[in-house]
């Protein structure tokens, strides 16, 4: 596919921790209603880190490498490094995505921000 780094093609083709968690901790749901990518990401929680995150995309090539490449950059970080991962920390993993794609990242980061806000509203004190 036109555009796209050797790194976004090895995402999209073998997505890492693409799935379904059972009892999530925290679940993030997002989408961009002009290109029709929809994002489902879901973290386990455990001593303020993600111990576990799997994400359920529907969308193009760029959408489910970002799905993918957020995964693994989220995996094992405390909450408040997770918060910290942006959409150019996506695109930069994956060797850069075409300007057209970059909203892809967006939604992935988004996602991720999505799933532990619904963490921490889950469990205020």
């Amino acid at each position: 596919m036109a555009g796209y780094t050797d790194k976004v093609m090895e995402h999209f083709r073998n997505p890492r921790n693409m799935g379904e968690l059972k009892e999530p901790d925290g679940v993030g749901e997002v989408g961009n209603p002009a290109c029709g990518d929809v994002m489902s990401m879901m973290i386990k929680v455990k001593d303020g880190r993600i111990a576990d995150i799997k994400f359920q995309t529907f969308g193009c090539a760029a959408a489910i490498a970002t799905s993918s490449m957020i995964t693994e950059l989220a995996k094992g970080k405390t909450l408040e490094e997770a918060l910290k991962l942006t959409r150019t920390d996506v695109a930069e993993q994956l060797g850069g995505l075409p300007p057209i794609k970059m909203h892809c990242s967006n939604l992935a980061a988004d996602a991720l921000h999505a799933a532990i806000t619904d963490y921490l509203e889950r469990h205020k004190r």
